[in-house]
């Protein structure tokens, strides 16, 4: 294609500016839902230790300022990610979360500054091979970082914990700095493979999501009804000890004797109930009163 350095800047300025705000989404996420559930701590740290490999390659290259500008923005708001995996899922304090997050930021950029005075004399000479691997190895740490999240999709059985649209922004971060590789004089082979690398891989994420996620909620529904209708079914089953009562006739007690003049003496006592004593005393009363009527 042919050379335009305004090409170039433009789509290398929209590229950085989806890769400064790729990760806002997925920050905003984890600090809503106060998790970091299905999110690989391993994604976003090794993302962000290839930014200070990748900001090494293209500030010694000297490429445009948009493409220098986005490894910094890139590592920075990956580590940040990274000190929300350590608060929220891997049980560290605040305190110990921010003093590591903070701590491996000047770390990186320490490294960063150190390697580009380290390797500019080199290049400079024309010894391209040192700053070849900082490219280089920057792109085999974006693929690798991805290994360990696709283990999270594969536990899972679906994309969960991460923002759907951090992933989107990613690839059209990757997209746009493909793009202005494309009007630069000479195209930077290692740095369009770079990009490639995070459009493809994080392609693949958003595919999956597509694929998985509705299975998953399918999957859900049908758990959840089989479980209310496991549920009916219990809650009209007698538990143990809950037999049916059956109520029996009482029988006649022998105290329902025909008494006097047709007249019928009843008691409510249970036969059971009646001590040999009381039977003994009802029986004299009923011998008395006899004889009383044979007497008449």
């Amino acid at each position: 294609m042919p050379v335009n350095a305004i090409a170039e800047n433009v789509l290398g300025t929209i590229g950085t500016i989806c890769w400064t705000a790729q990760l806002v989404p997925q920050i905003w996420k984890s600090w809503r839902e106060k998790k970091t559930d299905g999110l690989s701590p391993w994604l976003v740290w090794i993302w962000g230790v290839s930014g200070a490999f990748l900001g090494t390659y293209v500030i010694t290259l000297n490429l445009n300022y948009p493409l220098i500008l986005q490894p910094q923005l890139f590592s920075f708001l990956t580590l940040i990610s990274w000190g929300q995996c350590l608060y929220y899922s891997l049980g560290r304090s605040k305190r110990s979360a921010i003093l590591m997050t903070v701590g491996m930021m000047v770390f990186l950029g320490g490294f960063e500054v150190a390697m580009v005075y380290a390797v500019k004399p080199s290049f400079k000479a024309g010894n391209t091979r040192p700053v070849d691997f900082f490219g280089i190895f920057s792109s085999v740490l974006v693929a690798i970082a991805l290994l360990p999240q696709y283990y999270e999709i594969y536990k899972h059985k679906q994309v969960v914990g991460l923002s759907i649209m951090f992933m989107v922004i990613d690839t059209l971060g990757g997209i746009f700095s493909d793009l202005s590789l494309a009007f630069k004089e000479e195209f930077d082979a290692v740095a369009g493979v770079a990009y490639t690398l995070v459009v493809v891989m994080d392609g693949a994420i958003l595919i999956a999501a597509l694929i998985l996620n509705p299975r998953a909620a399918r999957r859900r529904k049908r758990e959840a009804e089989a479980q209310a209708t496991f549920e009916d079914g219990q809650s009209i089953v007698p538990e143990a000890g809950d037999a049916p009562r059956i109520s029996t006739p009482r029988s006649t007690s022998p105290s329902d004797t025909t008494v006097g003049h047709g007249q019928e003496q009843k008691t409510d006592a249970n036969p059971s109930d009646i001590t040999e004593k009381q039977q003994t005393e009802l029986g004299d009363n009923t011998t008395e009163k006899v004889k009383g009527d044979e007497m008449v």
